[in-house]
C-alpha cells in the first residue's frame, strides 16, 4: 500500500467513525495534531501506534488494508450477528443484501 492509499484509508475509517483528527489523536494518547500530521503525509505511525489506531477504529490491521471494504467495522458486526442464523435466515439476509444493492 502506497503512502497516499494509507492516508486515504485512514481518513475514510476515521470519517466512518465520525471523529475529528484531533479527537482521535488525543484518544490514542498522542499530541493533538498527530493524526493530522499522518493525514498530511508528514509522519507515518510506528507499528505500536498503528495497532492503537486500528484498535481505536475498531478494525484489525488486515481490515485496515482491505480497501474493498468501505466500513469493515460494520461488516464485522453483520458477520457476527449472522453467525447464529439458520440457513433459511441466511438465505433471506443474502437476498435482502442483493436487493439493497440494486
Amino acid at each position: 500500500m502506497e503512502r497516499e492509499d494509507f492516508i486515504r484509508r485512514l481518513v475514510q475509517l476515521r470519517m466512518n467513525k465520525g471523529v475529528s483528527a484531533r479527537d482521535m489523536s488525543l484518544s490514542i494518547g498522542q499530541s493533538a495534531g498527530y493524526i493530522n500530521s499522518i493525514e498530511n503525509g508528514v509522519n507515518y505511525p510506528s507499528m505500536a501506534v498503528f495497532f492503537c489506531i486500528c484498535d481505536y477504529l475498531g478494525v484489525s490491521p488486515k481490515e485496515f488494508f482491505d480497501t474493498d471494504s468501505r466500513d469493515p467495522g460494520k461488516l464485522g458486526e453483520l458477520v457476527s450477528a449472522a453467525r447464529g442464523l439458520s440457513s433459511a435466515q441466511l438465505d433471506n439476509l443474502i437476498a435482502l443484501a442483493k436487493d439493497i444493492q440494486k
